[in-house]
């Protein structure tokens, strides 16, 4: 069986690879002492989900044509993204403690100087909806069984662009298409809520045409049915709105907003012992 396949694991190793990612993350972001921590432990399930049981990758190949095209539109949460690459195989993971040195492919934001495996560079919010969008299109008029799949942040869909994205994915019936929103009501400014409210999400999204599921984000039985649906809607794409707890896996950091939360090396001391218990 090819590294492409990617057979569906069971929960229990889902969950494994999951609590694994999240000590990644903690341990990458700990040298310099500030980065996108509270989203990367948050939506490690969300990536697990993706990277190990959904998408059809190939890491020995990943010029593969008919591939299954995953974009983080998010391009800041790289550090759960790279660690979620680097597990899977696309790159060697002794290199993830070059995060954000410099002159290292490892940049804050994702790009494609990394290489094929990152399918566009989504530095401006709002973007990378547009560019799977048009991928999408492009694997329906070829006749290729790639899919698409796009995490997505809440405060990003503040964005006009995305809205526009949303729009004429509904309206081309793109099937091939799974949005996932990483809802964890936290942006730049703090709570959502308090900046622009996206409420309610599932009501204005099925009004654009898109088959919808409310999940619980950090619930992987939960993320892997939304998967199965979505495979199996016709006619329309699909848009997961994905509840997730950022600071996951940490108490002391679970539900606190912190867009680019500061790691001095007591938190972050504390973060990774807990984290390599929840290995255990």
């Amino acid at each position: 069986m090819s590294q492409a396949d990617n057979p569906k694991r069971n929960i229990a190793e889902l969950e494994s690879i999951a609590a694994k990612l999240r000590l990644r993350v903690a341990e990458m972001v700990a040298p310099t002492g500030q980065g996108y921590v509270q989203q990367g432990l948050g939506s490690a399930d969300i990536f697990t989900a993706l990277y190990f049981a959904e998408a059809r990758v190939d890491p020995g190949n990943p010029d593969w044509e008919d591939r299954d095209r995953v974009f983080l539109t998010t391009a800041h949460n790289t550090a759960i993204f790279y660690a979620a690459l680097a597990e899977r195989g696309f790159f060697e993971t002794g290199r993830l403690s070059t995060y954000c040195e410099d002159g290292s492919p490892l940049e804050i934001n994702a790009s494609e100087r990394m290489g094929r495996f990152v399918e566009a560079t989504c530095g401006s919010l709002g973007q990378g909806l547009s560019v799977a969008v048009g991928a999408a299109l492009a694997a329906k008029r070829q006749g290729r069984p790639t899919r698409c799949y796009v995490v997505l942040g809440d405060g990003e869909m503040q964005e006009g662009q995305v809205w526009e994205a949303l729009m004429s994915a509904g309206a081309w019936g793109l099937d091939n298409l799974c949005v996932i929103l990483d809802f964890n009501e936290m942006q730049c400014e703090g709570h959502m809520d308090n900046v622009v409210s996206l409420r309610p999400v599932a009501d204005k999204l099925e009004s654009f045409g898109f088959a919808v599921h409310d999940i619980d984000g950090n619930d992987m039985a939960s993320i892997l049915n939304a998967l199965d649906a979505a495979r199996e809607t016709k006619g329309k794409p699909t848009f997961i709105n994905a509840k997730t707890l950022v600071g996951k896996g940490v108490p002391a950091l679970e539900g606190f907003m912190a867009h680019q939360l500061m790691f001095p090396p007591e938190v972050a001391e504390n973060a990774i012992a807990v984290l390599k218990e929840n290995l255990s």
